[in-house]
């Protein structure tokens, strides 16, 4: 049986989710606030970014333009969360949004149309264009992990020099 879309786009979001919070788990948190220089953004304002581009686009995802009127996009780049886990938190509601609006959806509606800042997109389309757009931000938190944590960053997939005894494991 063929797997469905909407329950493979769910997956690709839980992982892109997943791998955005490993790397964040092994920074510290002068770290999550670390940035090369003043025109780069740092972890913690990417992961801003990220929640609130969700609740504009994922609340009432369906009937509204997923770029809400109250949605104030250049504050998502102000690095002002006073702690980690008020930035979690905020983190959290966003992907709550996003599941929330793509747990219901079938296959059988991914033809409808929605709009993004009144540009008409089937919900295909939406969907597509959100799940690249996280996939870009989640491997920008990786690299800056990466970059901070040097030999200490712990590998979200096969280390360097281990493919072939991962590709061993896999196939014996």
């Amino acid at each position: 049986m063929a797997t469905k879309y909407t329950d493979n786009l769910r997956k690709l979001f839980r992982n892109y989710k997943s791998l955005s919070e490993r790397a964040m788990a092994q920074l510290d948190n002068s770290q999550m606030h670390w940035r090369r220089d003043e025109h780069s953004n740092n972890v913690a304002t990417i992961a801003k970014h990220m929640a609130g581009n969700m609740i504009s686009r994922f609340t009432n995802f369906l009937t509204e333009d997923g770029e809400k009127p109250w949605r104030n996009r250049e504050s998502e780049f102000d690095d002002d969360f006073s702690s980690r886990e008020q930035l979690m938190d905020y983190w959290e509601k966003g992907w709550q949004c996003l599941f929330d609006a793509i747990e219901p959806l079938t296959d059988e509606g991914l033809d409808r149309t929605v709009k993004i800042r009144n540009e008409p997109h089937t919900v295909l389309e939406a969907l597509n264009r959100q799940l690249t757009h996280y996939a870009y931000h989640a491997g920008q938190i990786v690299l800056l992990a990466k970059m901070q944590k040097g030999a200490e960053f712990e590998s979200l997939s096969i280390p360097r020099g281990k493919s072939e005894e991962f590709n061993a494991r896999m196939f014996s």
